[in-house]
């Protein structure tokens, strides 16, 4: 494996990831009460409680991209 498919590899997969980032953004900020009615017939929480839960998801997700996708994609920009 070359450097430039490696590179390549991390780029297309920050790139999946971010725009999933953004969809489950999108579907959050304009579905919440329809997310929130299906996720509650499965499991009863307040919805503070559903809100928070997804806010911290999508932080979480957010950082896991940039420390697994675009970090490594940086360094091997650097690198080569």
């Amino acid at each position: 494996m070359t450097l430039e498919i490696i590179r390549n590899a991390f780029g297309w997969c920050a790139i999946i990831n971010i725009a999933f980032l953004f969809f489950w953004f999108l579907m959050f900020a304009c579905c919440r009460d329809w997310i929130y009615s299906m996720h509650n017939r499965w499991f009863k929480m307040p919805k503070e409680t559903f809100n928070a839960i997804h806010y911290a998801g999508i932080a979480t997700y957010k950082i896991a991209i940039f420390l697994l996708n675009l970090v490594p994609y940086i360094a091997l920009r650097i690198v080569g």
